[in-house]
């Protein structure tokens, strides 16, 4: 754990039941001609952009369908330059978050998009600040409204890799549970877990602060008294604020603390295969936390990451005296109750592994990680996956 730490988030952000109804105003102070990303489903934004229009905005809306490519976002970014777009905003899960928050970033940066990814490209600085950006995310996972990178999916690579830049911070998150209410059990189940795991790898990794910890902290229990509620009732107003906040700070945590081998597994299996990132990283976190802990006390017994394991089972569980076995024997119970498929589900087999395991060795999120791995321990916790 470090005491030395920088800290970066969105501008501002703005928190709460009913939040969302002051999205038109805020965005009426960054622009004129507003572009709102979507996911597949139109309705979920239309009344946005009628009362953008009923301000007087040149409003124009962009759906994504599923997980956005650099196609995609470069597309978009020549639509927001073609029709002088001066404010994106989007309003959805993770997918449409991230699609605008590239095409924000793409639309006042030219050449190949190419140039700015990182692992498939040199991941080139930004030369010029983004489109002013407002994320209002309609589910509780990816915590992507905070963060500073936007994933994408390379077909040609078979790869989703970052385009990351502090600039690309985004200038207002607002964060509204009412939004998430409703949310089907499977992707309540799947995004929540999705949270979770953002908020456990943070802190569990070695660069764990004192200001990342405190949101951990908070967040951990929140996510785990609420989640099973949220899957049962999905109007239940108190679970979705719980997985809002959970989400958030797990947003916070990622960006300023890192992540660890389930993102680093979890990106070239989304690359690879038709698997929902929430689902991907749900499957591997018993096991890659199980993996860990096995290597910690082989490798560096005394470390002070392996109290953070223990600690795992008392945030987890909410027993004062409970330890890791607990935590895991926790997260083993949780992923079988909410009924999260195998990655066997989404084709990936015993021959896949090597290939996975490589990319995952050069993920940015590895760095994280509470312990080196060799490629044979990350390769024994994808295999129990399975």
């Amino acid at each position: 754990m470090t005491t030395a730490f920088e800290f970066a988030t969105a501008q501002r952000v703005i928190f709460g039941a009913g939040s969302a109804r002051h999205a038109p105003d805020i965005v009426s102070g960054l622009g004129r001609c507003p572009l709102v990303v979507t996911g597949r489903d139109p309705a979920r934004a239309e009344w946005l952009v009628r009362a953008l229009e009923e301000r007087g905005h040149d409003c124009r809306l962009l759906c994504v369908d599923g997980e956005p490519d650099i196609a995609f976002a470069a597309g978009g970014a020549d639509l927001a330059r073609r029709r002088g777009h001066d404010v994106v905003i989007a309003i959805g899960g993770g997918s449409a978050i991230d699609a605008a928050k590239a095409i924000a970033a793409l639309a006042t940066n030219g050449g190949d998009p190419l140039q700015y990814l990182e692992v498939v490209g040199p991941g080139l600085p930004l030369a010029a600040p983004p489109l002013p950006f407002v994320a209002m995310p309609t589910t509780a996972g990816t915590g992507s409204e905070v963060t500073r990178n936007a994933v994408l999916l390379v077909p040609s690579a078979r790869m989703k890799v970052s385009l990351r830049s502090p600039l690309m911070l985004p200038r207002v998150a607002i964060v509204d549970p009412e939004l998430t209410r409703g949310l089907p059990p499977a992707i309540t189940a799947s995004t929540g877990l999705d949270a979770l795991t953002q908020l456990i790898e943070p802190f569990v990794s070695v660069r764990a602060n004192a200001m990342t910890d405190a949101l951990c902290r908070e967040g951990i229990p929140r996510a785990a008294r609420s989640l099973r509620r949220a899957c049962a009732h999905p109007h239940d107003a108190e679970a979705r604020e719980d997985l809002a906040i959970a989400s958030l700070f797990g947003g916070h945590a990622l960006a300023n603390a890192g992540l660890g081998a389930v993102h680093g597994c979890a990106a070239p299996i989304g690359g690879m295969f038709p698997a929902p990132h929430g689902a991907v990283c749900a499957a591997l976190l018993p096991h890659v936390l199980r993996g860990n802990l096995r290597a910690i006390e082989a490798k560096a017994a005394g470390s002070p990451v392996r109290s953070r394991f223990d600690e795992l089972g008392r945030l987890l569980t909410a027993s004062p005296g409970a330890r890791a076995h607990e935590a895991l024997a926790w997260l083993d119970a949780i992923v079988a109750d909410l009924a999260i498929p195998r990655l066997s589900a989404y084709g990936i087999g015993a021959g896949d592994i090597a290939a996975i395991c490589a990319q995952a060795m050069r993920s940015s999120s590895m760095k994280g990680n509470p312990v080196a791995l060799t490629v044979g321990e990350l390769a024994d916790m994808v295999t129990a996956a399975l």
